[in-house]
């Protein structure tokens, strides 16, 4: 008797591995499918990625030779091709490029747009708050003080990585118009402010000085003027997000 419940019992268990074999091995099959499929998706796409950027990366160094070579039009095919191309810091470093480059040629308003569109193409703040300031200070001269200061103010907040150059543009503008003591108030800020570098600090010290003493006919020109800095030597997104901290009022060949 044992040995025909014992027969019985295995014919059980086989019965029941069996509907368990129905019924979960499609499933693990589905799975282990789908995992396969993900992970050759992840890995074309990690390629896919690595390649777009070789392809920005040698695009832009074109572009920064056809520059030095004097060659505009070649430096801005190579530089639109790098934007293309690219994503994230080589694509708004080439955007701004492009933008120094319209610069040049006297095409403002293209200069702002392609500035506005490395802004917003950037994933590093400090480049695309720097190509936001940039794109402000080609419009200072034109546009209403409503809308630099509609750009700035944003830019200007505390936590914005480039708030000091943003804070001196709105007292810029602010001199521009007429508006000396509310100018005023931002370069005292600016003198006291813990984290505002040194060269911003000097201007708005010698910027206090002239409203005080009357003598501020044509300061926000000077100020502007001391705020440009040379174009920085190229150098890959890692490093040139750092340069691009600060911004160039007028940016002959805008180096990031």
């Amino acid at each position: 008797m044992v040995d025909v419940f014992e027969q019985v019992e295995e014919e059980l268990r086989s019965d029941r591995y069996k509907r368990f074999a129905r019924t979960w091995l499609p499933v693990i099959g589905g799975v282990l499918v789908v995992a396969l499929i993900a992970a050759l998706s992840w890995w074309g796409w990690q390629s896919w990625q690595t390649s777009q950027a070789d392809k920005a990366s040698a695009a832009y160094d074109r572009g920064m030779e056809a520059l030095q070579a004097n060659n505009p039009t070649g430096a801005d095919a190579a530089f639109a091709e790098a934007a293309k191309s690219g994503n994230g810091a080589y694509k708004a470093l080439a955007l701004m490029q492009q933008a120094g480059i319209a610069v040049t040629a006297n095409k403002t308003q293209d200069a702002v747009k392609l500035f506005d569109d490395a802004a917003k193409a950037a994933g590093d703040p400090i480049i695309a708050d720097a190509a936001a300031i940039k794109a402000v200070f080609l419009q200072m001269d034109t546009a209403p003080l409503e809308e630099i200061q509609k750009r700035l103010e944003p830019l200007a907040k505390d936590k914005r990585p480039l708030h000091a150059f943003a804070q001196e543009a709105q007292a810029m503008a602010l001199l521009q118009h007429g508006k000396n003591a509310d100018a005023r108030q931002i370069f005292v800020q600016l003198q006291l402010g813990q984290d505002v570098p040194d060269s911003i600090r000097q201007r708005a010290q010698v910027a206090v000085g002239a409203i005080d003493s009357g003598a501020v006919a044509g300061l926000a020109d000077i100020v502007r003027a001391a705020a440009a800095l040379p174009p920085e030597a190229a150098q890959p997104p890692a490093q040139a997000a750092a340069q691009a901290a600060v911004p160039v009022a007028q940016p002959a060949a805008v180096q990031p």
